[in-house]
């Protein structure tokens, strides 16, 4: 077969590339900062990191970038890197805009609701609670996000979920310091959440949804400002960067 006969077919599918190993220590070390094993404020260590994780300096060099660009870590030239400590107002402004988000999607629920989606949401609820009467905060908190995404689902609007998809990473880094104080009064509210989707009551599913995320705000919010910075960076550091801030 010449090669115009080849040109001339249909395309063939694009053999997958492996994942590149600087994308797999990204997505192991945005696990555990979201999952608090490293904690705000902390230093990351390449060389700690790499012991841990297996590989060389390199990769761990190279996602420590990627999460830098995406905000989930700050470089400090000639300290290193540390996860980043959110602002009462970073957390303030993304919970706000989660809370806008799955208020409109529970009440969209509630409208478009189906008996397998209910039956689902239930199983995750009873599924949350047991995690939470067991003490596994980590999964308790792996299941309220599926549950939350699936509330998202059962909308029916696509830009919507996209939209809370891109959110939904932070959210559950927030959600993770608070987990085990909400327990279970914030299964409770999911489990009246799931009954007023279940009798398709609109205003009643986004009323729910607005206050069970907003004591979660709240809550976050309060203990932020309580807890110290795990690690405070050197002092030097805010005098070496005020030259470099000026001449932006």
């Amino acid at each position: 077969m010449s090669r115009s006969d080849l040109a001339g077919k249909a395309a063939a599918p694009k053999i997958a590339r492996p994942v590149p190993l600087r994308e797999s220590v990204f997505e192991a070390l945005l696990e555990l900062i979201i999952s608090s094993h490293l904690r705000p404020g902390q230093h990351l260590a390449e060389s700690e990191l790499a012991e841990m994780l297996g590989v060389s300096r390199q990769p761990i060099r190279e996602a420590l970038q990627l999460l830098s660009g995406e905000g989930w870590v700050d470089l400090h030239p000639g300290h290193g890197a540390f996860v980043h400590a959110p602002t009462a107002e970073e957390a303030d402004q993304l919970l706000a805009v989660r809370a806008l988000l799955e208020t409109e999607a529970a009440r969209l629920a509630a409208r478009h609701h189906t008996e397998e989606g209910v039956a689902l949401l239930r199983a995750l609820c009873s599924r949350g609670l047991a995690a939470v009467e067991a003490d596994d905060v980590e999964g308790a908190v792996a299941i309220n996000s599926e549950l939350h995404a699936t509330v998202m689902e059962l909308s029916g609007n696509m830009v919507l979920s996209d939209l809370a998809a891109q959110v939904s990473r932070r959210v559950r880094w927030y959600h993770t310091p608070v987990a085990r104080q909400r327990g279970r009064a914030s299964w409770e509210e999911h489990a009246a959440l799931i009954a007023a989707i279940a009798d398709g009551d609109e205003d009643q599913a986004g009323e729910i949804m607005k206050n069970h995320t907003e004591q979660t705000r709240h809550l976050y919010l309060s203990q932020l400002g309580e807890d110290e910075p795990a690690e405070p960076l050197p002092s030097k550091r805010r005098k070496r960067r005020a030259p470099a801030a000026l001449g932006n």
